[in-house]
Formats: C-alpha cells, structure tokens, sequence
C-alpha cells in the first residue's frame, strides 16, 4: 500500500455521513443514528480557537478509513482558563491499522491541554498508560442515595433549557444545567435555605442478571461531599421517577453513602498540566452521545 496515498486531517461537517458509516462499521451495538445524533451535537459546539470541531480522519483516495472524535471545551477554573479535550471514539479500519499512530499523535499534540479519557477498555489500560496518561478515577460506587445520610429538609427543583433563573446560582453553572438538559440529562438543584447545589445526572440501564436496573450517571456536582450531603433528598426525588441508583466516579467506598464500590468498571485517565477531579464529565461522550 502507498503511504503517500493516506492523510490525516481534521473532520469537518461534509465528512459527518461517511464518518458515522464508518463509526458504525467499528463499534457493535452502536446504530449510525447514534453517531449522526453526536457529531451534531458537536458542530453545534463552541470550540477553542485553533481545535478541531470534531475531531481527525485518516483519508485514503478520498475516503475515511480512520475515525479519531476529539471534544474540546474551554473552562475557568481557579480563576484561570484551561483547556480540556475528550479523547472519545477511536476506529481504524483493519487494512490500515498501520497508520493509526498518525491519529493518536494528532490527539495529543497540544502541550497546554489536558486530555481525558473516560471509557478505556480494560485491554488497552496498559497502552494508554504506556502513552503517559495517568489515571484518576479507579472505579465507581453504584449508590443507594435514598438509604444514605444526607442532611433534611432539603427541596430539589428541576433545571430545563428555559429556565430562565434560579435563585443562588451563579450564571455560567445555569448555563451549564441549562445545556445539559437539552442534551438529554436531568438537571437539579437542592436547595436549603439560600443554598442552591447543583448537580446533572443522565438516565442509565444497568444490568442485573438478564433485566435491566434504571440508575442514574452522576455527571456533574461541585464536590462529592455535596452529593453526600443532598443524597437523602436526590435519592427520594429519584425513587419517585423509578430511578433508585445513582453511579459515582469514585477512588473506593464514599462515606456517608450507602451502595457498593467496584473497579470492574469505570476507570478513566487523564494526560496534560490540570488533574480532573471526580464528578465533572461535563461536555463529554457520554453526554454528547449518550450512554
């Protein structure tokens, strides 16, 4: 095969039909609905200038036969401005796999961003490790919020894209819940007092057996310790809507939560100058595409 033949560039909006084809061809269970859905939703993203929109392709003789998505999303955080890139579906079809190392270097080109990935498959721990990254996140804790602590007289009110204001909260965390909404999460904000306490969860199956269990994915918090705290509220608002699990990015058991901690499933790496912490995947696959 003619190397001369295969280039790397970036994915732009006319690429979006032959990428989900070949996404679709890549990954088993996944429909080429499920991908057109999430590279919409991603040009309709604001990007960091000089990133890509959606990520890079390998061409050859004018087709993809790569697939590298990249999400992209700038953050104030401590007062200073970083960059964080989503390092999310990777396919090369098998004739070319040779050149798939063009993709991986595109992927961490950038010295100033810090690059997440959140689904590794247990298989490739040691390749993405061998690569620099370093994990955060070792597990997650399938949590029983209804059973665990929390403080009382908590109220919990939901958060939609038009919700104009919400008493407390400052406007960029709105926004924040106001976007992910539209994306399909549930956004809430308990309230004691004056206090207002965000957090963004997204509906998820888990399988128990041969049935599925409802649960929620906690996307978003600003600390664990505020999950714990609003755990009895959020888990008696949840058990009303049928959903009695909440999963937790976690590091082992979380004290004052009641549930079960395993590191079967759930680890997730960083690489780059600012360390995630848990309970930020914001802007990621798995909101963008969906569990």
């Amino acid at each position: 095969m003619d190397a001369r033949k295969v280039r790397c560039r970036e994915i732009v909006e006319a690429d979006i039909e032959a990428v989900s084809e070949l996404l679709t061809c890549g990954f088993a269970g996944r429909t080429r609905d499920y991908w057109l859905r999430g590279l919409h939703r991603q040009g309709e993203r604001e990007v960091p200038p000089g990133c890509p929109q959606y990520g890079y392709l390998l061409e050859s003789d004018g087709r993809p036969v790569g697939v590298l998505l990249l999400l992209y999303t700038q953050r104030i955080e401590a007062g200073e401005p970083n960059i964080r890139c989503n390092v999310s579906s990777w396919y090369v079809a098998p004739e070319f796999r040779n050149y798939a190392t063009l993709l991986t270097s595109m992927a961490q080109k950038h010295k100033h961003v810090t690059y997440i990935n959140i689904s590794p498959a247990a298989n490739t721990w040691p390749i993405i490790e061998a690569q620099g990254f370093r994990r955060y996140c070792s597990g997650m804790l399938f949590s029983v919020p209804l059973l665990s602590r929390g403080e009382r007289g908590m109220t919990v009110e939901v958060v939609t894209g038009a919700t104009a204001a919400v008493a407390g909260l400052p406007e960029a965390e709105l926004d924040r819940l106001r976007s992910h909404a539209d994306y399909g999460c549930l956004s809430l904000v308990c309230r004691i007092g004056g206090e207002a306490i965000p957090f963004i969860m997204l509906p998820k199956r888990m399988k128990s057996g041969r049935f599925p269990m409802p649960a929620m994915q906690l996307v978003y918090c600003r600390d664990i310790a505020d999950f714990v705290r609003c755990a009895r509220a959020l888990g008696g608002f949840l058990i009303r809507r049928g959903r009695p699990l909440v999963v937790v990015d976690a590091n082992g058991p979380v004290a004052g939560l009641t549930g079960i901690y395993t590191e079967t499933r759930g680890r997730k790496y960083f690489k780059g100058p600012n360390p995630p912490r848990l309970a930020d995947l914001t802007e990621t696959e798995l909101v963008l595409y969906g569990p």
